[in-house]
């Protein structure tokens, strides 16, 4: 049996955990991130990490045939550097570099909503499909999409940022810069914006008294939590977010062709109440044509392990096609 240490670089916090070859989580440690510090302290803390997650796990470093690092941003994998990340203080950041001075193991890095992707195709919701298709909705919107068991980033791996697709031409601002994007209108951050505008404009509504109740915090859950009161603003508003957000995912599908899209993120803890309708929104809408199969959309099952374990099988499978690390 041969292992991998998986770490989730995160804003906040560090995580990571020790992986067998077959996408099993044996263990794992956290740590928080303090994003405001050098870089060089930052990846010198995810190396003792590893570290210490080694150890943990009762293992010998030569029982572990790499690490595997899933971080936001637009990684350089066979320089083994991070190139720029917005919500962290790295610029060509050396992590395999200042990591191997810690712990001597090959390093590998990648896009954190890739690696998600590949922890779904590994050990959950698309583990039956060669190709597959996730995307996180978050504070924005996150992709990865899985060829062949493989992850797919472009040339320069700062590939599959469907949420960074026009959904709106001169739509909404977001956040890269551009007008009417996908995660503008898709994300849970849209939503909160959304429910915010639709209370303010139907005051007697229930999204307010769930607002109330929430000491006024505006949450992704207050719409669905009104809609089930059977408020009509609320109902109006979820209807509308879910257009938009079949219309983005009937767009990566159209795009892929993916056998199974998954979705992820704290949105889609509402289960049936959302995934229901937007399936029936998403799969009228792509170019399937006649007699066509159709992809099958389903719901994320790795939860917060989706980074340490995507990591960990990103690095196994540079370690299974011999990328130098």
């Amino acid at each position: 049996m041969t292992y991998f240490v998986g770490i989730d670089l995160g804003g906040t916090n560090i995580k990571a955990g020790i992986v067998d070859d077959k996408g099993k989580l044996l263990n794992k440690l956290s740590i928080k991130t303090h994003a405001s510090r050098p870089m060089e302290e930052i990846i010198a803390d995810m190396g003792n990490l590893a570290k210490r997650t080694i150890e943990a796990a009762g293992l010998s470093i030569d029982k572990i045939s790499a690490i595997g690092i899933g971080s936001p941003g637009t990684p350089d994998n066979v320089a083994g550097c991070l190139v720029y990340s917005n919500n962290l203080p790295f610029n060509m950041a050396p992590m395999r570099q200042l990591i191997r001075k810690v712990v001597d193991i090959p390093v590998y890095i990648d896009n954190d909503a890739n690696c998600a992707a590949m922890a779904e195709s590994v050990s959950g919701a698309a583990k039956d499909a060669a190709d597959s298709v996730t995307i996180t909705l978050g504070t924005g919107i996150g992709c990865g999409v899985i060829i062949n068991h493989r992850i797919y980033s472009g040339f320069n791996q700062a590939g599959s940022e469907f949420g960074h697709t026009v959904l709106v031409s001169g739509g909404e601002k977001c956040t890269c810069g551009r007008k009417g994007c996908f995660e503008a209108y898709g994300s849970a951050s849209a939503l909160i914006r959304m429910t915010k505008a639709a209370a303010k404009a139907h005051p007697d509504s229930a999204l307010n008294l769930v607002i109330t109740e929430n000491e006024g915090k505006v949450n992704a859950k207050v719409a669905f939590d009104a809609m089930r009161r059977g408020d009509q603003a609320a109902l109006d508003l979820v209807d509308m977010y879910l257009e938009y957000l079949s219309d983005g995912l009937a767009n990566a599908i159209n795009a892929f062709m993916p056998e199974v899209l998954v979705i992820g993120g704290g949105v889609c803890n509402e289960g049936d109440p959302l995934i229901i309708p937007l399936r029936e929104k998403t799969l009228s809408k792509p170019y399937f044509g006649p007699g066509v199969k159709k992809t099958d959309i389903r719901l994320a099952e790795m939860g917060n392990d989706a980074g340490i374990v995507g990591a960990a099988m990103m690095a196994k499978s540079c370690v299974d096609d011999k990328l130098q690390g």
